[in-house]
């Protein structure tokens, strides 16, 4: 199905009458080089208009305009943002994960929502043994100490990856590449899964455990599961009471999969050796070059460089960059235009709700 260039469209494709001007897309957190690269991408018979803030301005003409709202996962869609534009027909996030749409408001008030489900699993998959590699060999400590004209090694002593159990939790596409690089490196590789074996991982040398079992025998932890009302603070007070002492955590995923309060008793007790945090629960809106602070999100908490958890000597964190690679942004971009182009052709592709 065509639509004839400039004319708008309604939620499942049809032509919307009564509009003489084209497809009102309203893009939200795009910085520079993401809004030209949309620019080229995008048809011309669309009408966009690009906000570079996490946290959409309501206020802004565009807004009750817009009959699709591309936004990523800093931008949170609420009942009450809905409200605030009633033009609206399609939500097209940036990202794989949807925990930051209210999918039920959408679904009542008849909007569809499409995501980006596989645009990079390598990429994500690299930045968690980034967090891992650096965590191995005190790679930030050892930096700061040459920086101090240090170059003793003494305190630096690391650990092989090699032989080390990797428990991976959700092995779909990027916990699947995960377990690639994994057994590389010469690590045993268990998996919990709540799908058993997913047909990512079929032909890997996987073992598939139950979720006690992983806390048990893992030497290294690493999420890769959605974030869902099942998922949130899947590892708790209760679950680090079941961990293998000295384990090392890494979270690529969602912040909210761990209890923070409860990761940070762990830490103290030493029952987690080390964690790599490129996410956390509350992260808030903040533009990307902005410290991190109450943006939005539900952010209640002192969350900044003062945080106990992010000052944690034994902590990595990184600011949400598992994504980011040229790559990965690329396919992410030309996908969002294809999704969006596709449920305008009356052929939605990607689509949650």
């Amino acid at each position: 199905m065509s639509i004839p260039p400039g004319e708008p469209v309604s939620s499942e494709g049809a032509v919307a009458e009564n509009d003489p001007g084209g497809l009102r897309v309203l893009f939200t957190d795009i910085g520079p080089e993401d809004q030209i690269s949309l620019e080229t991408l995008c048809p011309r018979s669309w009408r966009v208009h690009f906000q570079s803030d996490t946290q959409l301005d309501v206020g802004d003409g565009a807004a009750p305009l817009a009959q699709v709202l591309c936004v990523f996962v800093r931008t949170p869609v609420t009942r009450k943002l809905l409200q605030h534009m009633p033009a609206v027909r399609l939500v097209a996030t940036r990202s794989a994960g949807v925990d930051h749409i209210d999918l039920a408001a959408c679904r009542e008030s008849g909007i569809a929502v499409v995501h980006v489900p596989d645009y990079g699993a390598a990429t994500v998959a690299e930045h968690t043994f980034t967090l891992l590699l650096g965590l191995a060999r005190h790679l930030c400590e050892a930096r700061s100490r040459v920086l101090q004209g240090g170059f003793s090694y003494r305190g630096l002593t690391g650990f092989e990856l090699q032989g080390k159990v990797l428990g991976i939790v959700g092995c779909g596409r990027i916990g699947a590449h995960v377990a690639r690089i994994a057994l590389g490196f010469g690590m045993k590789v268990l998996s919990f899964d709540p799908q058993s074996q997913p047909k990512a991982a079929n032909s890997l040398s996987i073992d598939f455990v139950g979720w006690s079992e992983l806390l048990e025998r893992s030497d290294i932890l690493s999420l890769h599961v959605p974030l869902t009302p099942e998922t949130h603070h899947l590892l708790d007070d209760s679950a680090f009471a079941r961990v293998k002492p000295g384990v090392v955590l890494l979270n690529t995923a969602r912040g909210a999969l761990i209890d923070e309060e409860a990761l940070l008793r762990a830490l103290d007790r030493g029952t987690v050796a080390a964690a790599g945090l490129d996410v956390l629960e509350h992260e808030g809106g903040a533009a990307p070059e902005a410290p991190m602070g109450c943006g939005g999100l539900g952010c209640d908490r002192g969350w900044g460089a003062s945080h106990p958890l992010l000052r944690h000597p034994r902590v990595l964190a990184t600011p949400h960059v598992g994504f980011n690679t040229r790559e990965a942004v690329a396919r992410i971009l030309q996908k969002t235009v294809d999704n969006i182009a596709a449920w305008q052709a009356g052929q939605p592709l990607h689509r949650v709700a």
